[in-house]
Protein backbone atom coordinates (compact mmCIF):
# COMPACT_ATOMS: atom_id res chain seq x y z
CA UNK A 1 0.00 0.00 0.00
CA UNK A 2 2.74 2.46 0.96
CA UNK A 3 5.22 1.34 -1.72
CA UNK A 4 3.26 2.85 -4.67
CA UNK A 5 2.84 6.14 -2.78
CA UNK A 6 6.56 6.32 -1.92
CA UNK A 7 7.50 5.48 -5.51
CA UNK A 8 5.18 8.20 -6.83
CA UNK A 9 6.63 10.76 -4.41
CA UNK A 10 10.18 9.81 -5.36
CA UNK A 11 9.42 10.17 -9.08
CA UNK A 12 7.73 13.55 -8.59
CA UNK A 13 10.46 14.93 -6.33
CA UNK A 14 13.46 13.28 -8.00
CA UNK A 15 16.72 14.65 -6.64
CA UNK A 16 18.96 16.89 -8.73
CA UNK A 17 22.30 15.10 -8.81
CA UNK A 18 25.44 17.22 -9.01
CA UNK A 19 27.78 16.81 -11.99
CA UNK A 20 31.41 17.89 -12.20
CA UNK A 21 32.43 19.26 -15.60
CA UNK A 22 35.87 19.55 -17.18
CA UNK A 23 37.29 23.06 -17.60
CA UNK A 24 40.12 23.93 -19.99
CA UNK A 25 41.72 26.82 -21.89
CA UNK A 26 41.24 29.15 -18.91
CA UNK A 27 42.50 32.72 -19.04
CA UNK A 28 42.26 35.68 -16.68
CA UNK A 29 42.83 39.18 -18.02
CA UNK A 30 41.78 42.74 -17.26
CA UNK A 31 38.53 43.81 -18.90
CA UNK A 32 39.10 46.10 -21.90
CA UNK A 33 38.82 49.83 -21.07
CA UNK A 34 35.70 50.05 -23.28
CA UNK A 35 33.99 47.25 -21.32
CA UNK A 36 31.06 48.56 -19.33
CA UNK A 37 32.23 46.47 -16.36
CA UNK A 38 35.66 48.11 -16.29
CA UNK A 39 34.32 51.01 -14.16
CA UNK A 40 36.88 53.62 -15.31
CA UNK A 41 35.35 56.29 -13.07
CA UNK A 42 36.19 54.13 -10.05
CA UNK A 43 39.94 54.20 -10.63
CA UNK A 44 40.60 55.31 -7.05
CA UNK A 45 41.94 52.84 -4.43
CA UNK A 46 38.50 52.26 -2.89
CA UNK A 47 37.10 50.99 -6.21
CA UNK A 48 37.32 47.69 -7.96
CA UNK A 49 39.11 46.44 -11.04
CA UNK A 50 37.30 44.34 -13.62
CA UNK A 51 38.81 41.04 -14.76
CA UNK A 52 37.40 38.52 -17.22
CA UNK A 53 37.77 34.80 -16.50
CA UNK A 54 37.21 32.89 -19.73
CA UNK A 55 37.49 29.27 -20.69
CA UNK A 56 35.91 26.17 -22.14
CA UNK A 57 33.67 23.81 -20.20
CA UNK A 58 33.14 20.25 -21.40
CA UNK A 59 29.98 18.28 -20.69
CA UNK A 60 30.73 14.65 -21.55
CA UNK A 61 27.19 13.54 -20.71
CA UNK A 62 24.21 13.10 -22.99
CA UNK A 63 22.00 15.67 -21.26
CA UNK A 64 22.43 19.36 -20.43
CA UNK A 65 23.84 20.25 -17.02
CA UNK A 66 21.83 23.09 -15.50
CA UNK A 67 22.50 25.82 -12.94
CA UNK A 68 26.25 25.44 -13.42
CA UNK A 69 28.64 27.34 -11.14
CA UNK A 70 32.34 28.00 -11.72
CA UNK A 71 34.80 27.78 -8.84
CA UNK A 72 38.39 29.03 -8.82
CA UNK A 73 41.06 30.25 -6.47
CA UNK A 74 42.22 33.68 -7.68
CA UNK A 75 45.65 34.70 -6.34
CA UNK A 76 47.62 37.96 -6.35
CA UNK A 77 51.34 38.19 -7.16
CA UNK A 78 52.32 37.12 -3.63
CA UNK A 79 50.08 34.03 -3.73
CA UNK A 80 47.41 35.45 -1.43
CA UNK A 81 43.71 34.86 -2.25
CA UNK A 82 42.11 37.89 -3.91
CA UNK A 83 38.49 36.96 -3.16
CA UNK A 84 38.60 36.24 0.55
CA UNK A 85 36.57 33.23 1.76
CA UNK A 86 35.12 32.73 -1.70
CA UNK A 87 35.92 30.25 -4.44
CA UNK A 88 32.61 30.43 -6.32
CA UNK A 89 33.33 33.04 -8.97
CA UNK A 90 30.02 32.93 -10.85
CA UNK A 91 27.29 31.05 -12.64
CA UNK A 92 27.35 30.08 -16.31
CA UNK A 93 23.80 28.70 -16.42
CA UNK A 94 23.04 25.64 -18.54
CA UNK A 95 25.78 23.68 -20.33
CA UNK A 96 24.70 21.53 -23.30
CA UNK A 97 26.49 18.27 -24.11
CA UNK A 98 29.86 18.90 -25.73
CA UNK A 99 32.23 21.84 -25.48
CA UNK A 100 31.06 25.38 -24.65
CA UNK A 101 32.88 28.63 -23.98
CA UNK A 102 32.15 30.78 -20.95
CA UNK A 103 33.10 34.20 -19.66
CA UNK A 104 32.67 35.72 -16.21
CA UNK A 105 33.43 39.18 -14.88
CA UNK A 106 35.23 39.40 -11.55
CA UNK A 107 35.40 42.52 -9.38
CA UNK A 108 38.85 42.58 -7.80
CA UNK A 109 39.70 45.15 -5.12
CA UNK A 110 41.61 48.04 -6.69
CA UNK A 111 45.29 48.07 -5.80
CA UNK A 112 45.57 44.26 -5.71
CA UNK A 113 49.16 43.50 -6.76
CA UNK A 114 49.26 41.74 -10.11
CA UNK A 115 49.68 39.81 -12.15
CA UNK A 116 46.73 37.73 -10.99
CA UNK A 117 46.81 33.94 -11.27
CA UNK A 118 44.21 31.23 -10.89
CA UNK A 119 44.19 27.65 -9.62
CA UNK A 120 41.72 24.82 -9.22
CA UNK A 121 39.19 26.02 -11.81
CA UNK A 122 36.16 23.73 -11.68
CA UNK A 123 32.57 23.74 -12.87
CA UNK A 124 29.68 21.97 -11.21
CA UNK A 125 26.03 21.80 -12.23
CA UNK A 126 22.95 19.69 -11.71
CA UNK A 127 20.74 17.23 -13.58
CA UNK A 128 17.63 19.30 -12.79
CA UNK A 129 17.08 22.98 -11.92
CA UNK A 130 17.92 23.97 -8.36
CA UNK A 131 17.19 27.70 -8.79
CA UNK A 132 14.19 29.63 -10.00
CA UNK A 133 14.36 29.56 -13.78
CA UNK A 134 14.05 32.67 -15.94
CA UNK A 135 11.11 32.58 -18.30
CA UNK A 136 11.54 32.42 -22.07
CA UNK A 137 10.45 36.07 -22.30
CA UNK A 138 12.99 37.25 -19.71
CA UNK A 139 15.97 39.10 -21.10
CA UNK A 140 19.56 39.04 -20.00
CA UNK A 141 20.87 42.07 -18.14
CA UNK A 142 22.96 44.42 -20.32
CA UNK A 143 26.20 43.23 -18.70
CA UNK A 144 25.25 39.60 -19.33
CA UNK A 145 24.33 40.35 -22.96
CA UNK A 146 27.63 42.10 -23.65
CA UNK A 147 29.74 39.36 -22.07
CA UNK A 148 27.79 36.64 -23.91
CA UNK A 149 28.30 38.45 -27.23
CA UNK A 150 32.05 38.83 -26.62
CA UNK A 151 32.38 35.15 -25.71
CA UNK A 152 30.62 34.15 -28.94
CA UNK A 153 32.78 36.46 -31.07
CA UNK A 154 36.10 35.10 -29.76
Amino acid sequence: MFAPILLALWLVAAPAWASDLQVSEVSLEPCPAADIGAQPELGRPAGASCYALRGTVINTGQKPVVDTDVFALILDSSGEPVLQNRTRVGSIGDVPPGSSTFGLRLAVPAGTPGPLRFRNVKARGFSAPVRTRAGSDDELLPLEQELAERTLVQ
